[in-house]
C-alpha cells in the first residue's frame, strides 16, 4: 500500500510539473504571464496537498527562467498561498473565494515592483494581476465541477466557459514547444478535437478548435494554427455519427492536405505529421469506459435516452400490475358483499316459533286437534301476538294471554315459557347475524376503498414520465451562478399542471433559500421546496421541488373547554393531503369530559389516516361510521370537514351532524348549512357534501355546537363573523370565540372550538 501511494504520488508531482511548466510559458504576446500563478491558488481551492503543488510550481517556474528577480517573485507568490493557508488551518477556517483572490493579488508585488524597475508600463502590470485572479476563478468553477462534484454531470454552459479558458491558456503555453518540427500544441489539439467531437456536441468542438489557435496565436502573435484546427474539426465531426476510426483517418488526411495542398504551415514534412498520427492512436487505444465516462461530463446534449427508457418501463411495468391488484380487491369486495346473510325477518321467525311451540308443547296435548285444526286462525293470531309482545318488551305474560285460551288449555305456563325463551334467543340470532354481516360490509367497503385507491395509482403511472433536458441544464446553470454546487439535476413532468425537481446538493447548500428562487428563475414558474432528505452519496442532500399551486392558506384555531371539564370532547386536525390539498377538520364527541375527548381523538385518528392513504370521502365517512358502530358502547361523534384545493381554489364541505360553516369575504359572509345524523347513530347515515369555489381572500370559518349554541341564530353569528375586522386568521378565531363566551355571561357551557381559514394567492 505505501509503494502505491509513493507511485501515486509521484504520478500526480509529475502531472503538476507539467501543467506549471508549460503555463508558465502561457502568454498574452509575452508580455503577460498571467496563468501559472492563477492555476496554483486555485488548486489549493481545489484542496491539492500544498506540499505537492507548491514545489512543482517553485521548479517548475525557476526552470523556465532561473533569474534572481524571477526566483524572488516565485517564492514571493508561494508566500502568500502558503501563509494565509498555515493560518486558515490553525485558526480552523476555510478560505473564501474573495479572501483567496486578495491573497493571489498580493502574490504578484514582487512581480509589479521588478516590472516597474524594468519600466514596464504600471497598466500592464495591474493586467497581468487582474487576469491572473479572473483565471483563478475560472479554474475553480472548473475544479469545482470535476474534481469535487466528480464526473456524474455534464457541464453547464458556465462550465464550458471556464473549460475553453483553460485550454486557451494550455495551448498559449504549448506553442513555444517545438521539438526538431514536433509540435506539442498540435498533438494536444488534434487529440482534443477527437476526444470533443466522439464525447460531445459539434458545436462544442469546434469552439474548443478554434479557442486553442486564438491561445497559439495571443502567445505568438501569429494566427497559422487557427485555419488548420478549424479544418480538422469540420471533417472530424462529419464522420461523428458514423465510426470512430472514420473520424481518425479523416483527421490525419486533412492534416495531409493542410501541409501538402494548402501548404498552411512554414514547412510540412513526415515529422510534422507524427503529432496527428501519435494522438489518433492515442484516442483509438483509450478505454470505452473512460471515454463513456467523458462524454457523460461534455455531452451538452444528452437527454438521458436510457434512463427515461428504464423510467418509463418500469411505470408501465407498475401500471399493470396496479391495475391487476386493484381488480383483485374490488372482486373481493363483490365476494364479500355476496357472503351477507340477512337475519331471518320478523314474521318468518313468528311462524318458525309458532311450529317449535306445536311441536313442544301441543304434541301430545288432547286439545291439540281442535285448536290447531278447529280454530287454527285463533291459535296462530294469538301465537304471533305473544312473540309480537315478546319481542317488544322482552317478554309475555299471563296478562297477555285472551281468556278464551286460557280457559280451554292448561299448558299456558309452557306456551309463554317456550315463547320467552325463543324470542330472545331469536333477538340475540338477530345482532349476532348483523354483526357478521356488518363486519362483511366493513371489509368489503375496505376493500372497495383500496381498489380505488390502487386504480388511482395505477392511473397515476400510466402515462410516460416527460423529462426536461433544457431546463435541468438551466437550473444547473443559475446555481451555479448562485455559487450552489449541485452533482445532478433531474426536471419532470407529474401532470399537466405540476413540474417536479429533484435536486442533489451539498450538504451546506440544502438550506439556502435560494434555491428555490433559481429553479423558480430556470424553470419560468413559481416552484417550491417539499421535501428534502439526506442523498445516497455522502456530504450531499437530495431537494424537491414542485409547481406552486395557485393559492396558499394559513389558519388560526381557538379553543375553549366547557366549564368546570376537565378535558373538551372537541377535537381539531389539520392535515396536508397529496395534490397541494389541505383538510381542515373538527370533531364534537358526545358530551364533554374524557370519554367524549377519546370519542374525540379515535374519530380524527381513523379519518386523518383513511385521508392520509387516499380512500373517497364516502367510503371513509361510511367505513367510521360502522366501526364506531361496532362498539358495545353508544358513541356519537358530529364530524366537519372541509377539504380545500389549493390548485383550482375549490373546497368540500363534508358534515355529518356537524353545524353551519361559513365562508366571509369582503362582500358577503355565506352560510354553508349543515344536515344529516352524526356519526356512529345509524349504520347507513349519509353526509351531506357541498362544493364552492374560492376566490383570493376569503375565510373559512368552521366551529363545534359549542360556538354555533351561543348565539341567537345562524344569522346572528353571520353578522359577528362579518363584522370583525381583521387580516389575522388566529385573530380571527379569537375574537369569535371572546363574542360566544360573552354571549354566555363569560361561561363556556359546552366545549368550544372554532378554526379560520385564510385563503391568499400566491
Amino acid at each position: 500500500m505505501k509503494i502505491n501511494k509513493k507511485i501515486f504520488f509521484l504520478i500526480e508531482f509529475c502531472i503538476f510539473f507539467a501543467l506549471f511548466y508549460v503555463l508558465a510559458f502561457a502568454s498574452i504576446n509575452k508580455i503577460l504571464y498571467p496563468f501559472a500563478f492563477g492555476m496554483l491558488f486555485a488548486l489549493a481551492w481545489a484542496n491539492q496537498k500544498v506540499w505537492i503543488i507548491t514545489p512543482t510550481y517553485i521548479i517548475a517556474s525557476i526552470l523556465k527562467d532561473y533569474s534572481f528577480e524571477n526566483i524572488v517573485q516565485v517564492f514571493a507568490t508561494v508566500l502568500c498561498l502558503v501563509v494565509p493557508y498555515l493560518i486558515h488551518v490553525l485558526c480552523k477556517k476555510n478560505i473564501r473565494k474573495w479572501e483567496l483572490a486578495i491573497y493571489c493579488g498580493l502574490s504578484q508585488t514582487a512581480k509589479i515592483v521588478f516590472d516597474i524597475l524594468d519600466n514596464i508600463q504600471p497598466y500592464y502590470c495591474i493586467l497581468n494581476v487582474a487576469i491572473g485572479v479572473i483565471f483563478m476563478f475560472a479554474c475553480i468553477g472548473i475544479f469545482e465541477a470535476i474534481i469535487i462534484r466528480g464526473f456524474s454531470n455534464k457541464l453547464t454552459s458556465l462550465e464550458t466557459v471556464y473549460l475553453m479558458s483553460i485550454i486557451l491558456a494550455i495551448s498559449s503555453g504549448l506553442v513555444t514547444f517545438n521539438f526538431y518540427n514536433f509540435s506539442v500544441l498540435k498533438f494536444f489539439v488534434s487529440f482534443l478535437i477527437l476526444l470533443f467531437a466522439f464525447s460531445s456536441s459539434p458545436i462544442l468542438t469546434f469552439l474548443m478548435s478554434t479557442v486553442s489557435g486564438v491561445g497559439s496565436m495571443l502567445a505568438e502573435n501569429n494566427p497559422v494554427y487557427i485555419a488548420p484546427f478549424i479544418l480538422m474539426t469540420l471533417a472530424v465531426i462529419a464522420f461523428k455519427q458514423t465510426n470512430k476510426y472514420y473520424m481518425v483517418i479523416s483527421l490525419i488526411l486533412v492534416e495531409c492536405i493542410n501541409g501538402f495542398y494548402f501548404s498552411l504551415y512554414y514547412s510540412f514534412g513526415i515529422i510534422e505529421m507524427l503529432p496527428c498520427v501519435i494522438s489518433a492512436l492515442i484516442f483509438c487505444l483509450l478505454p470505452k469506459k473512460i471515454l463513456s465516462e467523458i462524454s457523460v461530463v461534455l455531452n451538452s446534449k444528452s437527454d438521458r435516452l436510457a434512463l427515461k427508457n428504464v423510467v418509463n418501463r418500469n411505470r408501465e411495468i407498475l401500471y399493470k400490475r396496479l391495475d391487476n391488484l386493484s381488480e383483485v380487491f374490488n372482486n373481493m369486495n363483490i365476494v364479500y358483499r355476496n357472503l351477507i346473510k340477512k337475519s331471518i325477518g320478523e314474521e318468518d321467525a313468528k311462524a318458525i316459533i309458532y311450529e317449535e311451540i306445536r311441536d313442544k308443547c301441543c304434541q301430545d296435548c288432547p286439545e291439540k286437534n281442535r285448536c290447531h285444526r278447529t280454530f287454527l286462525e285463533d291459535t296462530k293470531k294469538v301465537f304471533k301476538e305473544l312473540t309480537s309482545i315478546a319481542f317488544e318488551r322482552g317478554k309475555s305474560t299471563l296478562l297477555d294471554i285472551p281468556s278464551y285460551l286460557s280457559a280451554r288449555c292448561g299448558r299456558i305456563n309452557s306456551i309463554l315459557s317456550n315463547i320467552n325463551t325463543l324470542s330472545s334467543q331469536y333477538k340475540k340470532y338477530v345482532t349476532l347475524v348483523g354483526n357478521i354481516d356488518d363486519s362483511k360490509l366493513l371489509i368489503a367497503d375496505h376493500l372497495q376503498g383500496l381498489s380505488h385507491v390502487i386504480k388511482k395509482l395505477s392511473k397515476e403511472v400510466d402515462s410516460s414520465v416527460s423529462f426536461d433536458v433544457s431546463r435541468e441544464n438551466k437550473i444547473m446553470e443559475e446555481l451555479t451562478y448562485h455559487n450552489i454546487l449541485c452533482c445532478d439535476a433531474v426536471v419532470y413532468m407529474k401532470d399537466i399542471k405540476t413540474s417536479i425537481v429533484s435536486l442533489v446538493v451539498r450538504n451546506d447548500d440544502a438550506n439556502k433559500l435560494r434555491i428555490s428562487d433559481a429553479v423558480t428563475k430556470a424553470c419560468g414558474e413559481k416552484m417550491l421546496v417539499y421535501e428534502i432528505f439526506p442523498s445516497s452519496r455522502p456530504g450531499y442532500q437530495t431537494i424537491n421541488l414542485k409547481s406552486a399551486p395557485k393559492y396558499d392558506c394559513v389558519f388560526g384555531v381557538a379553543q375553549k373547554t366547557k366549564q368546570n371539564s376537565s378535558s373538551s370532547g372537541d377535537g381539531y386536525s389539520v392535515l396536508r393531503l397529496d395534490g397541494d390539498r389541505f383538510m381542515f377538520a373538527i370533531c364534537d364527541g358526545m358530551g364533554s369530559g374524557e370519554n367524549a375527548e377519546k370519542v374525540s381523538e379515535t374519530t380524527l385518528s381513523l379519518i386523518e389516516n383513511f385521508y392520509k392513504a387516499g380512500f373517497d370521502n364516502d367510503v371513509i365517512l361510511s367505513s367510521v361510521n360502522r366501526l364506531l358502530n361496532l362498539h358495545k358502547e353508544e358513541i356519537f361523534s358530529a364530524i366537519d370537514i372541509c377539504i380545500v384545493d389549493l390548485k383550482s381554489a375549490i373546497i368540500d364541505f363534508i358534515k355529518m351532524g356537524a353545524v353551519n360553516s361559513y365562508i366571509r369575504n369582503d362582500e358577503a359572509c355565506k352560510i354553508i348549512e349543515s344536515g344529516s345524523l352524526p356519526l356512529g347513530i345509524i349504520q347507513n347515515a349519509t353526509p351531506l357534501a357541498k362544493k364552492t369555489v374560492l376566490t383570493e381572500k376569503d375565510y373559512i370559518i368552521i366551529c363545534s355546537d359549542g360556538i354555533a349554541d351561543s348565539f341567537a341564530s345562524d344569522e346572528s353569528l353571520r353578522d359577528c363573523i362579518a363584522s370583525i375586522d381583521t387580516t389575522n386568521p388566529q385573530d380571527y378565531a379569537d375574537k369569535i370565540l371572546q363574542y360566544a363566551i360573552a354571549n354566555n355571561n363569560g361561561y363556556a357551557i359546552d366545549d368550544m372550538t372554532v378554526m379560520v381559514v385564510k385563503i391568499f394567492a400566491l
